[in-house]
């Protein structure tokens, strides 16, 4: 399992075993023995490599992710440490990855004609989520639709959101979202679902924080409402909201100078009816 898991991540990333050995800081004989199932990882390089891809010890060892076809890698992995051994009983601690640049997996599923289904992840299933985002078996079992007006470019999952921290758009709202690759590109402001091991699912505007400080700060529009930091490591997915769905209309804010049209509109009509 572990064999087939290095090579899958390899490959997906187009990498030779020399440039994955050096990532590992390991040598490229080590890869290559690993690949082929004539050596076994000792613990320590497991751990390093379940860091490196993003992804769980657990999901290394025991998910084979060469036999999920609807299954991506996403992401690239931290630049290469030029001062890192290449002694296999030296391994160095993994640089921990910036977001963007660790390995992340993403699960979809697909209709009868092989387009991308949007699954829908309700309040009730939201804990769950956070065990089962990278397992397309626990996709497969949440509901699903289409919406033929979003781009055809991308991945898109949709969630029910809970509380009020971003009205007008209240709760019970299904806010869907474009899966975002690239961490570092997310604009200043940009409303987004983000999912974390620490706050689970929320609905917030993030301002990007990787450069300066490997953070994000996330708004609510409601001002009672204090932004607050997620760090890059607890973040698992971050999905772009470019739609939602509502049984609930937005209430209009009423300024002042609409309630003066109004209160003028009243006169108006009170004189018509003094004049009948």
């Amino acid at each position: 399992m572990i064999n087939t898991n290095l090579k899958f991540c390899r490959r997906e990333l187009a990498l030779t075993q020399a440039q994955m050995a050096e990532k590992l800081g390991i040598k490229r004989s080590l890869v290559g023995a690993y690949e082929e199932g004539r050596a076994e990882p000792r613990i320590a390089t497991l751990v390093n490599m379940a860091r490196l891809f993003g992804i769980t010890l657990d999901q290394l060892v025991t998910t084979d992710f060469s036999k999920k076809k609807n299954t991506k890698i996403i992401g690239s992995l931290p630049p290469p440490d030029p001062n890192a051994p290449t002694d296999a009983d030296d391994q160095p601690e993994p640089p921990t990855p910036a977001a963007g640049g660790k390995l992340r997996v993403l699960a979809f599923t697909v209709d009868k004609d092989q387009n991308e289904n949007i699954e829908l992840v309700p309040q009730k299933a939201a804990a769950g989520y956070l065990n089962g985002y990278a397992d397309r078996e626990y996709l497969e079992v949440l509901p699903k639709f289409r919406l033929p007006m979003l781009s055809n470019t991308g991945t898109y999952r949709a969630f029910e959101i809970a509380g009020d921290s971003m009205l007008p758009i209240a709760s019970g709202t299904v806010i869907v979202g474009r899966y975002v690759e690239d961490w570092a590109s997310v604009k200043d402001g940009t409303p987004c679902i983000v999912v974390s091991s620490r706050d689970g699912i929320v609905f917030k505007r993030v301002y990007n924080k990787l450069r300066s400080g490997s953070l994000f700060v996330l708004h609510s529009d409601n001002p009672h409402f204090s932004p607050y930091d997620v760090k890059a490591d607890e973040v698992l997915e971050i999905w772009e909201a470019k739609s939602y769905i509502s049984s609930t209309f937005p209430i209009a804010e009423l300024s002042l100078e609409r309630v003066a049209s109004l209160v003028l509109d009243l006169q108006q009509q009170v004189a018509l009816l003094k004049k009948a």
